[in-house]
C-alpha cells in the first residue's frame, strides 16, 4: 500500500523529509502512519488524509495524501 505523506513546520527536520510516497507494510491508522515516519507519539499533531481532518484512530488507504502539522496558532 502506497500512500503519499507531506510534513509541515518543524516535523520535516524530526521525520527527515517534507513529501514523499511511503510504501506501507499494511493497512495503518493515522496515528500508526505518525509513528512510521519518526515522528514522536508524544508531539500533538494535527493529520488530515485528502484534505479533511481525521482522528488518530482512523485508517488511511491506499492512494492517500496524509498531511502531518505541529499544532499552531496565530492570529
Amino acid at each position: 500500500m502506497k500512500v503519499t505523506v507531506k510534513l509541515i513546520g518543524p516535523l520535516v527536520y524530526e521525520g527527515g523529509f517534507s513529501e514523499k510516497a511511503v510504501e506501507l507494510p499494511g493497512p495503518m491508522t493515522a496515528g500508526e502512519l505518525s509513528a512510521f515516519v519518526k515522528i514522536d507519539k508524544k508531539r500533538p499533531t494535527i493529520i488530515t488524509r485528502n484534505g479533511k481532518a481525521i482522528a488518530n484512530s482512523e485508517t488511511v488507504n491506499d492512494g492517500d495524501r496524509v498531511v502531518i502539522s505541529h499544532i499552531y496558532s496565530g492570529g
